[in-house]
C-alpha cells in the first residue's frame, strides 16, 4: 500500500483534470511572471482558493497590478480584515486581502504579515472605495495603521478605548467568576 503522502497516478491524473486547479497553476504563472517567484512564499490552495504571502512593502504594487492587468481584471476587493497571532515572533499582526474579478470569475487571497511593534501597512483607498470601511475596521480592533487613509477613525468602538478588541491579549473567561458551573457548560 502506498504512503498516504505520496500522491498515486490516478490522484495526480484527477488533479490534473481539476479545472480549479488548472485555473490556479496558471494564476500562480501569471503572478510569478508579473512580478516573481520571489514576490511571494507560502503557496497553498486552501479549499481551492489560490493564498499566497508577500510583504508589505510589495503589497500595495502587487494589488495595483491586478487591478490593472487587461488579463486578470482583479477589479473587487472582497474583503479585507486584520489578523493577530501573538505566538508568531515579528508577524504577529497580519492582514488578508480577498480579490476578486467579476469578468473572469478568479478569485486571489493574499496575505501580509508584519511586527506588531511597527503596525503599519499601505492603504489600498486609492485602488478601491470599499478599502476605506475595511482599513477602519482593521485599525479599530486590531491597531493597523494606514498612512494616507483619508479618515482614519474608529468605527464601531467608541473613539476614547485605549485597545483593540480583537488581539489576543485578554483571557477569553475571567478565571475569578464563582456564579458560573463547568457542569452545565460542557467543560
Amino acid at each position: 500500500m502506498a504512503d498516504q503522502n505520496e500522491s498515486t497516478p490516478a490522484q495526480e491524473q484527477a488533479a490534473a483534470q481539476d479545472p480549479a486547479a488548472q485555473k490556479n497553476a496558471q494564476l500562480l504563472a501569471l503572478l510569478h511572471r508579473l512580478f516573481g517567484a520571489d514576490a511571494f512564499t507560502d503557496v497553498e490552495e486552501p479549499y481551492g482558493l489560490l493564498t499566497a504571502t508577500t510583504t508589505r512593502e510589495q503589497i500595495h504594487g502587487i494589488i495595483e497590478g491586478l487591478q490593472k492587468d487587461e488579463e486578470l481584471q482583479l477589479n473587487f476587493l472582497t474583503t479585507m480584515c486584520g489578523m493577530h497571532w501573538p505566538e508568531k515572533k515579528d508577524q504577529e499582526l497580519g492582514i488578508v486581502y480577498h480579490l476578486h474579478s467579476l469578468t473572469q470569475n478568479i478569485r486571489l487571497r493574499l496575505k501580509i504579515f508584519f511586527p506588531i511593534a511597527d503596525p503599519v501597512a499601505p492603504t489600498l483607498t486609492d485602488l478601491y472605495s470599499a478599502a476605506n470601511w475595511m482599513e477602519r475596521e482593521a485599525f479599530d480592533f486590531y491597531g493597523i495603521i494606514f498612512p494616507g487613509h483619508p479618515n482614519l477613525m474608529r468605527i464601531l468602538n467608541v473613539e476614547d478605548m485605549d485597545y483593540h478588541p480583537m488581539r489576543k491579549e485578554y483571557a477569553l473567561e475571567d478565571g475569578t467568576r464563582e456564579d458560573k458551573t463547568d457542569l452545565f457548560f460542557g467543560r
